[in-house]
């Protein structure tokens, strides 16, 4: 009968062991963590500022991130007017905000390509096609005159730099037919329906 009583106790004296040790562990383990800030990714994303860029064209680059190496053909302030409607004033309003950012997070799914792309790198008047963030294939060349071509958009600026990520401005809206048609224009001048 004492045999019985001796196998108990050493039973619960290893399962108090392994119990403080864990807590032991855990405890430790909590004081040793890096403290997080609060903050949304301040000390990562700093702020692009750049006039050559727009404020549509900041949103687009903010939304992408800055350590990894990406190539975005961002359409200029008068193409993202002209093509997709999305006028400064109104579209940043807070009953518009997220229209805006749907508009913009499908422009960017057309127009980033994973990989650093420079105007002196892209051959002349041969065509190197690539697969944007939604699967689009952008077909890259470049022009006599020097002007990158994507998918038939010919760029203003090039080679502007932010972190990892290579900006091009293009004087059009890099996008598939479908979201193409989305924003055509009827003969008569009225918006169609989407």
């Amino acid at each position: 009968m004492r045999r019985g009583w001796r196998m108990k106790d050493s039973i619960a004296f290893v399962c108090v062991v392994v119990t403080v040790c864990s807590l032991m562990v855990v405890i430790l383990s909590m004081l040793r963590l890096p403290e997080v800030s609060i903050r949304r990714n301040s000390a990562i994303r700093e702020k692009f500022n750049d006039d050559r860029v727009g404020k549509f064209g900041e949103m687009m680059l903010e939304m992408l991130p800055p350590d990894l190496a990406f190539t975005v053909f961002i359409p200029s302030e008068e193409a993202f007017q002209r093509d997709l409607r999305l006028q400064l004033n109104r579209s940043l309003a807070a009953e518009q905000m997220n229209d805006t950012y749907a508009v913009l997070s499908r422009v960017l799914g057309f127009s980033a390509v994973p990989r650093a792309l420079y105007s002196q790198t892209t051959p002349f008047e041969r065509e190197v096609c690539f697969d944007s963030l939604s699967g689009l294939e952008l077909c890259i060349w470049k022009a006599s005159d020097g002007a990158i071509m994507v998918n038939r958009v010919r760029s203003t600026r090039m080679d502007i730099r932010k972190g990892q990520i290579v900006v091009h401005i293009m004087d059009g809206v890099i996008m598939d037919f479908e979201f193409e048609q989305s924003f055509r224009v009827d003969n008569d001048g009225e918006e169609e329906e989407h």
